[in-house]
């Protein structure tokens, strides 16, 4: 249960991080998939993701359209259909800044424990780095998630 209640919890921080538009959380999700895993099929990115496959395909479609995701049919498989960032929104990933998280995990953390934000970043990028080394480059020793300059941000400000 602790696991579940904690998964939960770093998803709302995460879901707080992105950038708020149009899209549900479902496209976005989708489309973070793609750009992690590329050349992935749309029965894998289901796996992944959670989501069923109309959802996965209807998100899919609607990133097509707008031009951030790009698929076709898997040569070695005609019935599957590959999916991949397009080659402007890898570009655009590569020059983005990471959105830091300090201030929205100080909000998260239970009353009284803001002062503990920066052992709670290090144990998420241990976590991160462990659990997702796909999403990581090994030669970049950079901060996935904040600042390490201010371990525990005020977050009132």
């Amino acid at each position: 249960m602790a696991l579940y209640l904690l998964g939960r919890k770093l998803m709302q921080v995460a879901e707080d991080a992105l950038p708020k538009g149009r899209a549900t959380t479902s496209v976005r999700l989708v489309l973070i998939d793609a750009v992690y895993h590329p050349n992935s099929s749309i029965t894998e990115i289901t796996e992944r993701t959670g989501f069923t496959q109309s959802v996965v395909s209807d998100a899919v479609a609607r990133l097509r359209k707008i031009g951030v995701l790009e698929s076709e049919p898997d040569p070695a498989d005609r019935r599957r259909t590959i999916v991949r960032a397009t080659p402007a929104l890898r570009e655009v990933g590569r020059t983005a800044p990471e959105f830091p998280v300090d201030a929205l995990l100080a909000k998260a953390l239970a009353a009284g424990q803001q002062a503990h934000v920066g052992e709670a970043l290090a144990a998420l990028e241990l976590l991160a780095r462990l659990l997702t080394p796909e999403v990581f480059d090994e030669d970049d020793d950079s901060p996935p998630f904040g600042s390490r300059a201010d371990p525990s941000p005020n977050p009132n400000s």
